[in-house]
């Protein structure tokens, strides 16, 4: 679904799956919890994760826990891929031909996990495991649904929290 908004307005992205999802108008208050996940007090059914870069916006909203990262394409240290992959994701990166898509891609993963469990990044990216999708492609792994995404100048994920027996 997409919604044409402010560049970056996420709180708007929100305010439009809020309605349109779970008919909440207004926004109910957004809070934070103790690792920054924001959430809905008065709401906490309605579960959602913004993310943003420059004027890229993404919301995912969920019954489940649920996090969503974007990110836009661009070169970065060529040493990164290395240090923030474990073993198996670089091997995977290595054979593809060590396109930033493709490191992106990881990334955005590994991101909208610490951001659905609400850990954040307080452990090394090595040891935040993820799929080896392509995007437009979806896997459960270790208890949660990924999602890629893609666009041409940008890639994304989101990543929904499945309880055993569900």
């Amino acid at each position: 679904m997409n919604w044409q908004v402010a560049p970056g307005d996420v709180r708007a992205l929100l305010a439009g799956l809020a309605e349109e999802v779970w008919g909440l108008v207004p926004l109910p208050e957004i809070a934070a919890l103790p690792g920054g996940k924001p959430w809905f007090p008065t709401r906490p059914d309605c579960r959602f994760s913004l993310s943003h870069a420059g004027e890229l916006g993404m919301c995912a909203v969920s019954e489940r826990t649920v996090g969503a990262d974007v990110e836009r394409l661009r070169p970065r240290r060529v040493s990164l891929p290395r240090y923030v992959l474990d073993d198996r994701e670089f091997d995977w990166f290595s054979a593809r031909g060590r396109t930033w898509t493709d490191f992106y891609t990881l990334w955005t993963m590994k991101e909208a996990r610490v951001k659905c469990t609400g850990e954040g990044l307080r452990r090394p990216a090595r040891e935040i495991p993820v799929p080896l999708l392509l995007p437009g492609e979806r896997s459960f792994w270790e208890g949660f649904l990924f999602t890629a995404l893609a666009g041409p100048d940008w890639r994304g994920a989101v990543c929904e929290e499945f309880l055993p027996g569900e």
